[in-house]
Parts: C-alpha cells; structure tokens; sequence
C-alpha cells in the first residue's frame, strides 16, 4: 500500500482486542466469536496481542496464534494491525516476520519498554524491523508504559523509511497530533491510543483510535468515529457522552481486568487475567457496571 492507501484503510475505530484465557490457556473459541462480533458491530479494524492482549505473558507460540487466529477469522473484512513489539529488537523482528507471513495487513510496534533506549536506539530498533518485512508499520509510542517518549523529530525520520506509515498515540497530548501532522503531512496515519482524549485527537487532524472501549462498545466506538472523521462533532460529543464512564472506569485498575470483567458481564468471554494481572475488585466492578448501565449497554 502506498501512505495514501495506508492512511485510508488504517482509520476509525480499531478495537486493541483482548486475548481471552479459560484455565489457563488461551481460549480460541472465545476469541474467534469476539472478533466475529466486533465485525458485526461495525468495527473498522482489530489489532491483536497489543498491550490490552496481555502480549507480555503469552508465550511465542500463543502470541502467534492469537494473530494467526484473528487474521483467520477476520477474513479480509476488516485490516489486523498485528501487535509484534518487544524490548529485544531481535524478537521484535521475528514477531513481525511471522505475522507478515501470517497475512496481517499492518504491524504496530511498541517503544521498547524497560531498556530506555535514546532517541537514536529507537530509531535503530524500528529501523531494523522496517527492513525485515515489507508491510506497514505503526509505531506505538506510550510513554506511561515504556518510560520512554519517542520525539517528533525521530518519528520525522522514521518516516522516510519505506514501511513506516503512521503512529499509535498514548500520549494524551492532543497537541501532538498538529506537531506531527506538520512535521509528517496528513497521510502520517495518526491513531489516537488512549480513549478519552480522542475527541480533541480527532479534531487536531487524527484519523482514528486503537480503542480499549471498543471491546466493550464497538458500535458506539465506531459511530464515534465515523461522526468525528465526517466531521459531525456535534454527534461525536453526543457519543462521547455516553461512552466517558467506560473510557473512565475501564482504567480503574490497570487495563485489561476492567475490560475483562465488562466483556464477562457481557457474556462474552471468562474475566480470567494472567499474573501480574489480578481480576478486579467490588468498587471497580461497580464502576464499571454503572458505565455500561450509563452506555445503554446492560439494563442492571
């Protein structure tokens, strides 16, 4: 695809999915009628095995199936942004090899967590997975989580590499989204990574958001999106409205066990998390139950 093409395609609601466990193990039944449910609720992409997919406790083999699965069931309906990051530059490749080869439309590359690289290691470790595949690449820059916040002025020259398309934006500094239009031009695909702030991402110029609501409420995540890049934001705020609790309260503890016991409330899938996850607490599922009450998603 060419950035244009990218810019198109990779926009929306892109729904950061889950990864459901039962006894342990990965649950892959629960997981195909997921991704098949958030297609039919108008989902505009799904991007598997990222931070929301618990990746750093699935084993190689696990986190390979996971997007060999979503890619399977997905059926060219809708892009999978495939999760390949890691703190080793050489795993990070071996992921990213493995799901170009899998069929995956997109790769999204998280800022190597733990280690602090410059800003000259980053730009060598996506340099180095750039030039092992030749699909996309989003990079994923969240500096809550990996410490490190990449600049505008690296993502600029990431930029000219032939597969870097665009960012995953965690920052919550919608201010970002205009420094890196300017520096990059509207086909630097811009997707917001954090749910709250995506009405003024949106407005700054994004194209959409990798949505840990949109486990919850694709159909309003993804109305959401189409109201804001239409730009009926007199809709969006209406959306926005109903769906703040859950952006909200699906971050009272940390991100996925919120979302895991509202997808189980939902009966969709077990709560089970892995370690250092724990399911979440009573105040926590009261929160939560009154977000999807607020959302018109549960009755009780």
């Amino acid at each position: 695809m060419t950035s244009t093409q990218t810019s198109q395609r990779l926009r929306g609601s892109l729904t950061a999915l889950v990864t459901p466990f039962r006894d342990g193990a990965f649950d892959e039944h629960a997981f195909r009628a997921f991704v098949a449910w958030q297609i039919e609720n108008g989902t505009h992409g799904l991007v598997p095995t990222g931070t929301t997919g618990e990746s750093p406790t699935l084993s190689h083999a696990e986190h390979d199936r996971v997007v060999e699965a979503c890619i399977d069931e997905a059926a060219g309906k809708v892009p999978v942004v495939a999760g390949a990051g890691s703190n080793s530059t050489a795993e990070a490749v071996e992921r990213a090899r493995h799901a170009e080869k899998a069929g995956a439309d997109a790769l999204l590359i998280v800022t190597p967590y733990y280690n602090k690289p410059t800003q000259e290691g980053l730009y060598q470790h996506f340099k180095a997975v750039n030039d092992a595949v030749g699909i996309p690449i989003l990079i994923y820059n969240i500096p809550g989580r990996s410490v490190i916040d990449m600049s505008v002025d690296t993502m600029a020259r990431l930029y000219e590499l032939r597969n870097i398309a665009g960012v995953k934006d965690a920052t919550a500094n919608v201010a970002r989204v205009s420094l890196q239009r300017q520096a990059m031009g509207e086909d630097f695909v811009q997707l917001s990574g954090e749910d709250a702030t995506a009405l003024g991402f949106m407005a700054h110029g994004g194209h959409g958001t990798i949505s840990v609501s949109s486990n919850v409420a694709p159909r309003l995540c993804a109305d959401f999106q189409e109201a804001c890049l239409a730009g009926d934001y007199r809709t969006a705020l209406g959306l926005q409205d109903r769906l703040m609790p859950l952006h909200t309260h699906l971050f009272a503890e940390t991100n996925p066990s919120p979302t895991k016991y509202a997808l189980a409330r939902l009966g969709l899938m077990s709560e089970e998390v892995r370690l250092p996850m724990v399911p979440v607490g009573e105040g926590t599922r009261a929160l939560v139950d009154g977000a999807l009450r607020h959302a018109g998603l549960t009755n009780g």
